[in-house]
């Protein structure tokens, strides 16, 4: 089956495609000591526990620190969870979107941080929290101070006063909340004053420099709020990145007039599925789903998922789409595989074969293996070498940029005579890429193109690029990119 989508404008930022996605979680990623100093703080031990919820006081100025380390992996874009000021390390309670959270470095560290990765040639997107905001949120606040008598009465959803913001057990908290949790107040978007306040924020951080917004829960706000929302990000900055957070099918969101992409879940249960379909641990759950989303999958499914993700959506969105084996929503990817690195490797490989921004989550490439929300919030290991997943994902990115085949929407998927085989094509004309995997630990006999064929990269690799011949076979757990015949 042949996809190439061409029946939508482009309308998203043409750098996307090319991009190589890191998403950092700052409290975990590394810690300056600057911050620690000026401030003389009590924090956590690097590396406790995750799911003791402390502050290991990673900042954004440890961010600067580790660019080397990024750029030398591979990575042309950070990702970060959010930043503004918050009493949660996860920063999803905010109570002043303007200010950078003190434990971060303020807004100084991220003027810092743009400045030190646009001079690097990068990017920065920033996580969007608008559904809801922290209890200590000022005009949340000032609700609780004033009760019915304040001004901003208006901002939230309020069902009976006086408010409880730490209610006891089956105790009413009197507003709103995400998921029923009285420590996230839910905005009401249908106030103006609410949604300029927001669209604000989002102009702000535009104006600061960012080169875009990744929005968690946009599914649970008014759809007429995104419409605003990306004119105003837009107006400021044409090529801006907009994605969404949207666990499933997102084609109602994707029309074009709101987000560029989604985090692309349901890529992660197929790749994880099949190349980890004898180690996968199915018992997993994730809250926002119904069944738990990791399941062995033979190639014949993998396919079937992979052809329909692909059919779905514009050519522009497919090239936009933020693809991810895990993030801080979920299990590391190595630990849903049940610490099978090899088909780890192969997942990865094919997260970067494919068009879309691949995404890595930190410390992926020291084979961190955190499992469950909040354990996949682990302290980034800098005292440790790296291990072999370094060198991989170096030669993966780049892989994407030698091979302008990798960053096309131009793919098919011809039949394979192996459930464990999996063949595809990339790109077009004499650009075309022929590429196999073998998801087993034995060799596998290939199907090899018909006529002359050029070895442009396998592993494992061998001793020398010869031609390959009718009966040749590919080793367990190896993959093969050649340059396709074009007659």
């Amino acid at each position: 089956m042949v996809f190439d989508t061409r029946r939508a404008p482009a309308t998203a930022p043409s750098w996307v495609a090319d991009a190589v996605v890191y998403q950092i979680f700052p409290d975990r990623f590394r810690r300056s000591g600057r911050v620690e100093a000026q401030r003389q703080l009590a924090l956590m031990p690097w590396g406790s526990d995750p799911a003791a919820q402390g502050f290991q006081g990673g900042d954004l100025f440890g961010v600067i620190e580790a660019l080397d380390h990024l750029q030398e992996l591979g990575i042309s874009c950070l990702s970060l969870n959010p930043v503004f000021s918050s009493a949660a390390n996860h920063r999803y309670h905010a109570y002043d979107y303007l200010q950078v959270d003190p434990l971060l470095g303020g807004n100084a560290a991220l003027e810092a941080l743009i400045t030190a990765v646009h001079a690097r040639g990068m990017r920065l997107i920033l996580d969007g929290v608008f559904n809801h905001c922290g209890r200590g949120f000022w005009a949340f606040h000032h609700l609780l101070e004033n009760g019915e008598r304040s001004p901003y009465r208006d901002w939230f959803y309020i069902d009976q006063w006086p408010l409880q913001p730490y209610p006891r057990q089956g105790e009413n908290c009197g507003y709103h909340c995400w998921w029923n949790d009285p420590a996230l107040p839910k905005f009401r978007h249908d106030h103006p004053p609410v949604r300029e306040y927001l669209l604000g924020v989002a102009r702000h951080w535009i104006a600061a420099g960012i080169d875009g917004w990744r929005l968690d829960v946009p599914d649970e706000l008014p759809p007429d709020f995104w419409n605003a929302f990306r004119q105003e990000v837009r107006r400021l900055n044409p090529d801006a990145w907009i994605v969404g957070e949207i666990w499933g099918d997102a084609t109602t969101w994707l029309g074009g007039d709101r987000f560029d992409g989604v985090m692309n879940y349901p890529l992660t249960w197929s790749l994880l599925g099949y190349f980890g379909a004898r180690t996968v641990r199915r018992e997993l759950k994730l809250a926002p789903l119904p069944k738990p989303p990791y399941q062995p999958l033979d190639r014949a499914g993998f396919q079937q998922r992979l052809e329909q993700e692909l059919a779905r959506y514009p050519q522009a969105v497919i090239r936009s789409q933020l693809n991810l084996l895990d993030s801080h929503d979920t299990p590391r990817a190595l630990h849903a595989l049940g610490g099978d690195q090899e088909a780890l490797r192969l997942a990865l490989l094919m997260l970067f074969l494919l068009p879309g921004a691949p995404c890595l989550y930190y410390g992926t490439e020291m084979g961190l293996d955190g499992g469950p929300e909040p354990g996949c919030r682990e302290a980034f290991p800098w005292e440790a070498a790296p291990g072999p997943l370094f060198g991989w994902l170096q030669e993966l990115a780049g892989l994407r940029r030698r091979l302008p085949a990798l960053r096309s929407t131009a793919l098919t998927l011809p039949a394979s005579p192996d459930d464990d085989l999996l063949l595809l094509t990339r790109g077009e004309g004499s650009a075309r890429l022929w590429v196999a995997i073998n998801r087993s630990d034995a060799p596998l006999l290939l199907p090899l193109p018909a006529g002359p064929v050029e070895v442009l990269w396998s592993h494992p690799s061998p001793p020398g690029c010869q031609p390959l011949a009718a009966g040749s076979c590919l080793p367990g757990r190896g993959a093969l990119i050649l340059a396709a015949p074009t007659g």
